[in-house]
């Protein structure tokens, strides 16, 4: 028999609590006419039949006996059942249950057994009713969220008081002194602080143009750890920065968009022991790369004056970076991502774990062609050629290429 049970009916008043309705009924609404309605509510309740009443009366009394017990909770609330009237050729009338309702909150949440949950609740909504009660209907919207950070809140509370105290402070994190609140704090919660501060602050406090916990510290005015932009020289003539220094340098990005170096060819690598290992080359230089990190080379107008050469693994990530690094500089070019230098390497292919999928737009026809290949498998199933595996021979032979391709280019 599929007649609905205890364990079903406790089944659909989780689904309120999963879904966080039962609680976001104890958050007072800012508007008179926008208070909840959930109940009373009727639960679906499967019954048996007419015929099965008829033919199978003692199953129904022991399904109706287990259901009235499951609705009385003992001394406490829990469902309420309505019966209706059936009469039986035998047994004569009896009162069969027709429909299951909960009449209130406190109803469901002794069903459950969530009555010492809801007292927490109340407590944080209270604590955020006293002092921010703009954040009532983010706790409204995510009161399991706010509930399992019970512990933070007060101190989250603080942080928001703070940031609103002090708007785009221009300071770091581990300047802000606030008892019980360090950077580490703010920093594990960068997430569920960007959702309150944009609620609170005012549009002039909050740079729209950022995005992520990443740029939380850009978003609200704090002073971010400098991004650092690593190279090296590849002409032993170029200034050194200081004199004398060795090649491989670090700079922040400001000053690396500052530079201002006889440079002609820029080289951008993602592997380590490759941008070590750089051939020497009149003229140029080579970066150290970070995946899908462009927006530090961004503010570098003067890259835009010189050839750009970006070398990756060829795989559909390596062809994905590319795309990204030609959204900020179209003139980029690719080095040793073709198809005849992963055929020349076949002994050494590898196998891509998740290629990704999605159209390239900014890839060359040559490149498209041999991404298509690649997210296609026609070349075999996920191919890659890892950058470090290219034999050093073909890196000095298509550095040699571009050197006669730009002999007699303006300086």
């Amino acid at each position: 028999m599929n007649w609905t049970t205890h364990t079903d009916l406790r089944a659909q008043v989780q689904k309120l609590w999963d879904k966080g309705e039962l609680l976001a009924e104890l958050v007072p609404r800012q508007e008179p006419d926008a208070q909840a309605t959930l109940f009373p509510r009727r639960l679906r309740l499967v019954a048996p039949s007419s015929t099965e009443l008829a033919e199978r009366f003692d199953d129904v009394r022991a399904w109706m006996a287990a259901l009235r017990q499951s609705a009385a909770g003992g001394d406490t609330r829990g469902y309420r059942l309505v019966l209706r009237e059936f009469r039986h050729r035998v047994m004569g009338t009896n009162a069969v249950p027709d429909e299951v309702w909960l009449d209130s909150l406190e109803d469901a949440l002794v069903v459950l057994g969530k009555q010492r949950d809801a007292k927490r609740f109340v407590d944080l909504v209270q604590l955020t009713w006293a002092q921010q009660p703009a954040l009532l209907p983010w706790l409204a919207k995510r009161p399991l969220h706010a509930l399992a950070m019970l512990d933070a809140w007060a101190r989250l509370l603080q942080v928001v008081a703070w940031v609103q105290a002090h708007p785009r402070p221009g300071i770091y994190l581990r300047q802000v002194d606030l008892a019980g609140v360090d950077s580490k704090f703010i920093e594990a919660h960068r997430g569920v602080l960007m959702e309150l501060l944009d609620l609170v602050l005012p549009p002039a406090a909050i740079d729209h143009t950022t995005g992520g916990v990443s740029q939380f510290c850009r978003r609200y005015g704090f002073k971010d750890k400098p991004l650092r932009i690593r190279f090296r020289l590849l002409d032993a003539t170029t200034p050194r920065l200081p004199p004398a220094s060795d090649a491989d340098i670090s700079l922040t990005q400001a000053d690396f968009e500052r530079l201002d170096l006889p440079v002609r060819h820029v080289f951008i690598t993602e592997n380590e022991v490759n941008f070590l290992v750089f051939p020497p080359l009149a003229s140029s230089m080579v970066i150290f790369g970070a995946g899908y990190g462009f927006e530090a080379l961004t503010g570098a107008q003067w890259l835009h004056q010189c050839s750009l050469h970006y070398w990756g693994d060829i795989d559909t990530h390596g062809f994905a970076i590319l795309d990204q690094l030609r959204a900020h500089f179209p003139h980029a070019h690719s080095l040793l991502m073709d198809k005849d230098t992963l055929t020349a390497h076949a002994t050494h292919w590898g196998h891509e774990p998740q290629p990704t999928l999605r159209e390239l737009p900014r890839l060359t026809t040559d490149e498209a062609a041999l991404f298509d290949d690649l997210r296609s498998n026609r070349l075999g199933q996920a191919v890659r050629l890892e950058q470090e595996r290219v034999g050093f021979c073909h890196v000095r032979k298509a550095l040699s290429g571009l050197l006669l391709e730009h002999v007699g280019a303006p300086k």
